[in-house]
């Protein structure tokens, strides 16, 4: 008897857990319905794209696919390069017309102008240069950085089911609207 029992017993077991199995498997199907597949992420992507605006200005918006953003990285760039280029050639200019000065010679292009006056010319437009070469290689930096943090930004998960949206319903006591705003996501 107490065979038949334990028998009886092991087949009852037996047959739960088999159908159990069964849940379980079209329950692991139906997630893997419902969800979404995930975009693959690639970590090394804002190295990427750093690097490859460290070799080119613009290169790394590029392969952001942030094309205009490549004319305002070169206008930047460029625009501080004219001034550094404008800077250096009108202090070489008093410069050298101040060397001439105390060699002894006055037919300079600033004849009408003291010493005084040709130094702090040399000093103004060697403090433009300077402050230009500073704006080069700060936009060339900054340039760098949008890149990496584009490329890294790119990555994130941002559709439908993840919304914030403003709603408006009625006031049941005072028939007055309200305005709300409610977070959503679902799973």
């Amino acid at each position: 008897m107490n065979k038949i029992i334990s028998i009886a017993l092991f087949l009852i077991i037996l047959s739960n857990t088999s159908a159990l199995a069964q849940k379980t498997a079209k329950t692991e199907e139906a997630v893997a319905k419902d969800t979404l597949k995930s975009i693959d992420i690639d970590p090394l992507t804002p190295a990427k794209a750093a690097f490859y605006s460290a070799v080119l200005p613009g290169l790394g918006q590029a392969y952001n696919k942030k094309y205009w953003k490549i004319p305002l990285v070169y206008g930047a760039i460029g625009t501080s390069l004219y001034f550094y280029l404008d800077s250096n050639k009108k202090y070489h200019q008093f410069r050298d017309a101040y060397k001439r000065r105390l060699e002894g010679y006055t037919d300079d292009e600033f004849s009408f102008l003291d010493d005084s006056r040709l130094i702090a010319g040399q000093k103004f437009y060697q403090r433009n240069r300077d402050f230009s070469t500073l704006f080069i290689v700060g936009f060339y930096v900054l340039n760098i950085i949008d890149a990496n943090v584009d490329a890294a930004l790119m990555q994130f998960n941002v559709d439908d089911r993840l919304s914030i949206k403003p709603t408006l319903y009625r006031n049941d006591i005072n028939l007055k609207t309200n305005v709300g705003l409610s977070l959503n996501y679902n799973f």
